[in-house]
């Protein structure tokens, strides 16, 4: 009796405590408008019990070459081996879990989970968030060593615009999932019999154990949308991070883990599920009975195989599209190059948003400043490229490191590609010496030369090339961009759409294609907001409607299938 009393008064306090920061998110869902409980600024942290950033930083460098023991069942060794882009071996090993003994332990807490009720679900959910929040620093740390981010864009993307993400997972589940009612009074009239009456209650149950399966560009970006929409919706998680950025998702486990007993929760209903090297779990955690929901960010011959083979759990994809950009008229000049260019460089085009396909008329565009050929605006593009990140230390900071070494080739082989308007340059980071730092590199291709005319043209620009490359593409004309944009979307799926055009005809062509496609679009972007960047509670990421991904975060369909609501009735 006394843990239950204890379980039941941190229950009032938590709804105390995050009920007003619920119904904000609520009001921030419904309205679109900007909104955010998580500051972007490293100096708004240090106080109320969060990390400064010299606090971050010692924390972080404290668990490095140390055991993250998780107190987790099933384990049965302890794995590890992540090297940071920046040339740091972590040293972290993680508990390796023997799933016939941890599977069934993640299922034991699931009905007192249920039971709790949507709203406190919601709040343990935002409790862990806070704690994550007050960690920020920590987290970027992590973040920057396995993503290779700068660290600027680790502490904004990995902390608290991850952390946006998550509270507006919970915010759409808490929504759905209150739909319904607890409880209704059913009466049927029947003339002059006695009515028909009915009690009937309605409980949101959880499909089952939800698996996360991570990525290692943006771990807790992509990852912490579906780890809150399930653990909100009132099944356990089952984190299996990608094995080069396993530390934020392991820290994450951990916060959740401790928030979760100190609820009077079962903490196994979140773990984490680290990997040997060469293991390859996600395909046997991804069949296995006992796995319910799946999340997945990354390649598309991976999600494809999840789609088709995972047929016991319903699976939320994000893969790779083609973004493209159609460029074909603009009051803006100057700022649209120097949009591009921001856009092209940031974190080295190592995001899922960033423009790949750049569609330009051979003919030229017009502009503020007068005509411009398809060179003449390609070389314009390039100089902006070069003024943006031809200061070192600025190019650092804004480009971070190559993630991987596929990376790496994929840039080095688009040089061959075709002429290069832009040469990619190695950069070094005097902190550390042995990242490897590389600018982007402009290919220009032809959108007529198809590969039967002795060219790989298309071959080339309608394939993703993950990385620090982008494509200037001459086309024929406005419409046959407007054409080229609408193929590309249905075969190869985008995650972003931009265009800049002064026509309005243009522009409502290239809007219904987007429409009809379902891709997001970003008409004329010149100032401070960039086509690969998106805002929680306001904008989606993705829509789900093409074949970049499946599902768009967020909105009510991300969440809405990852429980179900039984009903029982009874005679009054």
């Amino acid at each position: 009796m006394a843990a239950e009393s204890t379980a039941v008064s941190t229950a009032h306090e938590l709804i105390a405590k995050h009920r007003p920061t619920l119904d904000q998110a609520l009001e921030a869902i419904r309205t679109r408008a900007y909104w955010s409980p998580h500051p972007e600024h490293p100096k708004a942290y240090g106080e109320n019990g969060s990390l400064d950033a010299a606090a971050g930083k010692a924390a972080f460098d404290a668990v490095l070459n140390t055991r993250l023991d998780l107190g987790q069942p099933g384990t049965d060794d302890w794995v590890g081996g992540e090297v940071s882009p920046y040339g740091i071996a972590l040293g972290v090993t993680y508990p390796h879990a023997d799933v016939d003994v941890l599977l069934p332990a993640m299922q034991a807490g699931q009905r007192a989970w249920r039971d709790a009720g949507a709203e406190l679900r919601a709040v343990v959910c935002l409790e862990i968030l806070k704690r994550i929040s007050d960690r920020t620093h920590e987290f970027a740390h992590a973040v920057m060593h396995t993503s290779g981010q700068a660290f600027m864009m680790a502490l904004q993307a990995g902390g608290p615009h991850a952390q946006d993400r998550g509270l507006e997972a919970v915010a759409y589940a808490y929504v759905e999932q209150v739909r319904t009612p607890d409880t209704a009074e059913w009466t049927k009239p029947q003339g002059k019999r006695d009515p028909l009456a009915l009690t009937k209650r309605f409980t949101p149950v959880p499909r089952g154990i939800a698996l996360v399966i991570g990525c290692n560009t943006f771990p807790t970006w992509n990852g912490y949308p579906g780890l809150f929409a399930s653990l909100a919706t009132g099944n356990a998680v089952l984190v299996k991070p990608h094995p080069r950025a396993v530390l934020p998702l392991a820290l994450t486990v951990q916060v959740a883990r401790q928030v979760l007993a100190e609820a009077g929760f079962d903490p196994n209903l979140v773990a984490l599920a680290a990997e040997r090297p060469g293991e390859g779990i996600a395909k046997t955690l991804a069949t296995r009975p006992e796995i319910r929901i799946i999340d997945y960010t990354g390649s598309t011959a991976f999600g494809d195989w999840l789609e088709a083979n995972a047929r016991q759990a319903q699976v939320y994809t994000e893969k790779a599209g083609v973004n493209t950009v159609l460029v074909e008229s603009t009051g803006d000049y100057k700022g649209m190059l120097s949009n591009l260019a921001f856009s092209l460089s940031l974190y080295s085009g190592q995001m899922c948003t960033t423009p790949q396909n750049l569609l330009i008329p051979r003919d030229g565009i017009r502009t503020d400043e007068g005509p411009r050929t398809f060179d003449e605006v390609v070389a314009d593009l390039a100089r902006s490229v070069d003024g943006l990140l031809g200061d070192d230390a600025r190019a650092n900071a804004l480009l971070g490191a190559i993630v991987n070494p596929d990376v790496k080739a994929r840039l080095e082989a688009a040089a061959g590609l075709g002429e290069v308007a832009l040469a990619s340059r190695q950069i070094s980071n005097p902190d550390f010496p042995e990242a490897v730092v590389r600018t982007p590199v402009i290919v220009k291709l032809d959108g007529a030369r198809k590969y039967w005319e002795g060219a790989d043209d298309e071959a080339a620009f309608m394939n993703e090339c993950f990385g620090p490359v982008s494509f200037a593409v001459a086309v024929d004309s406005a419409s046959d961009a407007v054409e080229l944009l609408r193929r590309t979307i249905r075969e190869k799926g985008a995650m972003t759409v931009g265009a800049y055009t002064t026509d309005e005809e243009v522009e409502r062509a290239v809007q219904e294609v987007c429409l009809e496609e379902a891709a997001q679009l970003s008409l004329n972007l010149t100032g401070g907001v960039y086509v690969n960047q998106t805002a929680a509670f306001s904008d989606f990421h993705g829509s789900g409607g093409n074949p970049a991904a499946n599902a768009a975060l967020t909105d009510g369909a991300f969440v809405a299938n990852r429980f179900r609501v039984v009903e029982v009735r009874r005679e009054v």
